[in-house]
């Protein structure tokens, strides 16, 4: 059971523990089993220390500091299973005689292992400037750094502690995660190429931190279990030219041209979970995001008559049947997105089978074919004469007052 007293639920004070154990600093000469304070050089004093058994123990196995894991002699090590190993399989943080017994017995004291949320505070800074070098031409850049709460798995649900020792597998959500961070950075180059068409050409830089990902908690206690962390990160750097030119002779004109590289650890929240559910670490490798297209290009051509003294068109039998009329043409291409290519084929719409498809390659480590859209837009407007209301409601008192 939850021991609730006054104590308002927030955050776990240690996503590794549910109950408050020893530390390096605690006066272990005063324990009836284990009386050695002798601790290695390097092990500081708020190191959580871990034993061979929690409810009786009789030696020190190693030690914790945050997410790193020290052996007995205070050597670090990359996989605390091996703590577990010498405790017999499964970890045991030293806890206490007292603690313990609650934690056999599965009572979780809120005040001890809750603590209120730290509220983040955020300075998002957005500057931008431009320098002009003549009349047809400067540079500009910008710097902002953007932020989103984290869009879900952040709701405390109390419950998934309570049943955690027994529970196998489980996936708790996590309400200390942090926003969400994109820096962008950007340079660039315009230019007036003639009274009616310009150039741009810019760099362009983004550093996309915390992002949200699933994580396996490792020796956790009670239980080993699943929950969310700010782990992700990326980078998507390229460069952009645009063209534009205004209507000219009928014609008006837009072009642009993206070159992109995206890379991080993911490209979304459940992108790792294969992965973490096969209970390897938390992995940590930069593969192509699934936006990551190398090539985009997109161009839009409009060609338009005007009216009155600005019509150039043909005049057939004295009408110019070509006026406010015109067509649009607009393209867009692009090379190919990353995916993950499969072995094997496996039914996507069957229920009830388990098919597992099997990775041909890496991840993300093939490409689609380019993408070609075009489309097209014909239209022309008509004018028509418009009687006004007013004029309408005195025809109708006129033929009232006749009658």
């Amino acid at each position: 059971m939850i021991n609730p007293s006054s104590y308002l639920f927030g955050v776990l004070k240690d996503k590794y523990l549910l109950y408050p154990a020893y530390t390096v600093d605690t006066d272990l000469s005063a324990s009836d089993v284990i009386s050695t304070t002798d601790h290695p050089s390097n092990i500081g004093g708020n190191y959580v220390v871990y034993v061979d058994d929690v409810a009786n123990p009789s030696t020190i196995v190693g030690y914790r500091n945050g997410d790193d894991w020290y052996d007995s002699g205070g050597r670090k090590i990359s996989d605390p299973t091996l703590l577990s190993e010498a405790a017999g399989g499964s970890i045991a943080p030293y806890l206490g005689p007292t603690v313990a017994s609650e934690a056999i017995n599965n009572n979780i004291s809120a005040d001890a292992a809750f603590e209120d949320y730290t509220p983040e505070i955020i300075f998002m800074p957005r500057i931008a400037f431009s320098f002009p070098i003549s009349d047809e031409a400067q540079f500009f850049a910008h710097y902002d750094v953007l932020t989103q709460r984290p869009p879900g798995y952040n709701r405390l649900d109390p419950v998934g502690y309570l049943f955690l020792a027994n529970d196998v597998g489980a996936t708790l959500n996590n309400p200390d995660l942090k926003p969400e961070r994109t820096i962008d950075y950007e340079l660039g180059f315009a230019k007036t190429l003639s009274l009616k068409s310009a150039l741009k050409i810019s760099a362009f830089y983004k550093e996309l931190r915390d992002m949200i990902t699933k994580i396996n908690v490792i020796s956790a206690y009670p239980q080993q279990y699943y929950t969310f962390g700010n782990l992700d990160f990326g980078t998507v750097k390229g460069m952009s030219i645009s063209y534009d030119l205004r209507r000219t002779n009928n014609v008006q004109l837009t072009a642009n041209y993206t070159l992109q590289f995206a890379d991080g650890t993911g490209s979304e929240t459940d992108g790792s979970i294969n992965l973490v559910e096969t209970g390897q670490p938390n992995l940590r490798t930069t593969i192509p995001l699934d936006f990551d297209q190398r090539h985009a290009l997109s161009a839009s051509v409009d060609y338009r008559y005007g009216s009155g003294k600005d019509y150039n068109g043909p005049v057939w039998f004295g009408s110019k049947i070509f006026e406010n009329s015109g067509a649009n043409i607009r393209l867009d291409a692009g090379s190919g997105t990353p995916y993950s290519r499969q072995s094997n084929i496996t039914q996507e719409a069957a229920f009830g089978i388990n098919d597992r498809s099997t990775l041909s390659g890496s991840l993300n480590g093939s490409r689609l074919p380019w993408q070609f859209k075009m489309s097209a837009k014909i239209n022309k407007e008509f004018e028509r004469w418009t009687v006004s209301i007013f004029e309408t409601v005195d025809l109708y008192l006129l033929f009232k007052l006749k009658y």
